[in-house]
């Protein structure tokens, strides 16, 4: 009976060691299967898509980066108002990344002596150009890390995208001497959601990025945009696993070698809280 049950013993610890090493062999295999990786971000927008593209997130177990501004959305409510909480805290709890896209969603437009030149597309100032202060810049930024940190228990990682992609020197100084690097995209990683589906439509948009994303490229689209008429989220799942049957892995920005040094703003905040104490 004693040694029935040694050998039963030593029958598991082998069934688990066995097991032991499949797994470990099918997680190496798993990461050999990257041979590369791309970097999805979203951008705001009016938010009409979010609820389908964070289902196709989940169903593919992708982890993106979203860059945030306080839009306008089809609810007649605004992105980073309290009513998008759930969703926000959702979605860090999922463990995606998160960055400013600017509070007011404005066009940085050129640099002048007192500072930039801003014309908000939402909010305060809304479609009149301002000039900001790389202070008030800063602020700018930083209205959207503490809304978003009152929504979804976190703040911000250290990284924003002026719409548009339009940047001045001064803005980007200004950005980062508050802690903020910026990102765009790859020629191939536009995706092309904001463009007119009439002249661009998905099929062809969808090929399009099959056919020319690389290793390391930086992708961009957005949960909603009002003047697209045939909505480009159902083409984010098929991009998705187009891309990963080519080897590509996604991965957010926290993890890309240009931005992942950059620590969250939060913690810079409370460093140079502390060195100034």
């Amino acid at each position: 009976m004693a040694r029935r049950c040694i050998d039963g013993v030593r029958g598991s610890v082998v069934a688990a060691a066995a097991a032991a090493i499949v797994l470990a062999a099918s997680g190496a295999a798993a990461a050999q299967q990257c041979r590369g990786h791309v970097y999805l971000t979203l951008d705001t927008g009016n938010m009409s898509q979010a609820e389908e593209i964070a289902a196709i997130l989940r169903r593919q177990d992708v982890r993106a980066t979203f860059f945030l501004a306080n839009e306008k959305t089809p609810r007649g409510d605004f992105s980073l108002d309290p009513s998008w909480s759930a969703y926000w805290k959702a979605r860090a709890e999922e463990g995606h990344a998160f960055g400013s896209h600017t509070w007011r969603h404005g066009r940085l437009i050129a640099d002048e002596a007192a500072g930039v030149r801003y014309r908000p597309q939402f909010g305060d100032g809304a479609g009149r150009t301002v000039t900001l202060t790389p202070a008030a810049l800063c602020g700018e930024l930083r209205r959207v890390d503490e809304a978003f940190a009152a929504l979804a228990g976190r703040g911000l990682d250290a990284v924003w995208r002026a719409p548009g992609g339009y940047t001045t020197p001064k803005a980007l100084a200004a950005a980062k001497d508050c802690g903020y690097a910026h990102v765009r995209w790859a020629e191939a990683g536009f995706l092309g959601d904001e463009l007119p589906s009439e002249k661009y439509p998905n099929r062809e948009l969808l090929a399009r990025a099959l056919r020319d994303i690389r290793d390391g490229d930086v992708l961009m689209a957005h949960l909603g945009i009002w003047s697209r008429k045939d909505p480009y989220a159902p083409m984010l799942e098929p991009l998705i696993t187009g891309l990963k049957e080519r080897g590509l892995c996604f991965r957010t920005l926290r993890e890309h070698p240009g931005y992942r040094a950059q620590a969250p703003v939060g913690v810079q905040l409370a460093a140079s809280g502390a060195a100034a104490r």
